[in-house]
């Protein structure tokens, strides 16, 4: 199932995707995507009789509402590990991102004032639905996640490499965190670690990886963060880049400008179009 929430911001209302291509307001049904709507397990089919919406002109808004965390993982591609001159880490490099960085997948995204190396990361995001804590296996952390979307990890790389310190400033400036525009349920993605990931700057490929490649899987993933922090509903957790960022490429390298238009996809997951602009 696709479920996503579309209107003004501040104002989104849920909505599903339907297997004949419509979109449904659900709205009538449930109050919101969100952590209660996912602890409860969502929908287990869509309705009959929803009301249709036509999408012209319909904003789509990040597919969950009240995102409590947003916990990342760094150098989880071997690739991106060697174009970022670090070493493939042998335990998740773990990092956070503020939920208020979360915005719908064709947003503005700002780039920070001052910023010389404002950077793209095309990544597949877990969403969880069950509490997890202490899980003991990979199938307990399967049994975890509500579904999977599509995540634009946007970084400053001086804020975050240059400036001292962990990795925070580089990766928490505001709409840095574009998300969806759907939640696709778990049960409709067979393999989590067989997905395409792609990622064009102006219509130029400059991503084109596959979650096969990650170094620590989807469910051990979940698996190891439930080990240091309570997991809960509606928390969102960024697997990690594939090569081909500005950063790993040759000087003067590509860093976004006002005015570049970012598209990213993952295969079954959708695809999302950002214009950046300046803060």
């Amino acid at each position: 199932m696709k479920l996503l929430r579309v209107g003004p911001i501040g104002e989104e209302r849920p909505a599903v995707l339907g297997d004949d291509g419509r979109l449904r307001d659900l709205s009538g049904v449930v109050p919101d995507v969100d952590a209660a709507f996912l602890a409860a397990g969502g929908l287990r089919e869509i309705p009959a009789g929803l009301p249709v919406l036509e999408p012209d002109g319909l904003r789509i808004g990040a597919p969950v509402a009240h995102v409590g965390k947003v916990v990342c993982i760094g150098l989880n591609y071997r690739d991106h590990a060697a174009e970022s001159g670090a070493q493939v880490p042998s335990e998740p490099v773990v990092f956070m991102k503020a939920a208020d960085t979360i915005v719908g997948p064709f947003d503005t995204v700002l780039i920070p004032r001052d910023s010389v190396k404002t950077d793209w990361e095309v990544e597949l995001a877990v969403v969880i639905g069950r509490t997890a804590a202490y899980l003991g296996s990979d199938e307990e952390a399967k049994s975890c996640i509500a579904g999977y979307a599509i995540a634009n990890d946007v970084s400053e790389r001086e804020f975050q490499l240059e400036r001292g310190g962990q990795w925070d400033k580089g990766k928490n400036c505001a709409t840095f965190n574009p998300l969806g525009p759907w939640l696709v349920t778990a049960d409709e993605i067979a393999d989590p670690q067989n997905l395409g990931l792609r990622l064009w700057v102006n219509g130029e490929p400059r991503q084109n990886g596959n979650t096969r490649d990650q170094v620590f899987g989807v469910y051990e993933v979940v698996r190891y963060l439930s080990r240091f922090m309570t997991l809960h509903p509606g928390d969102v957790i960024n697997t990690g880049t594939p090569a081909g960022v500005a950063l790993g490429r040759p000087e003067p390298k590509p860093y976004l400008r006002a005015g570049d238009v970012v598209e990213l996809e993952i295969d079954g997951l959708g695809r999302q179009r950002q214009t950046f602009g300046a803060a």
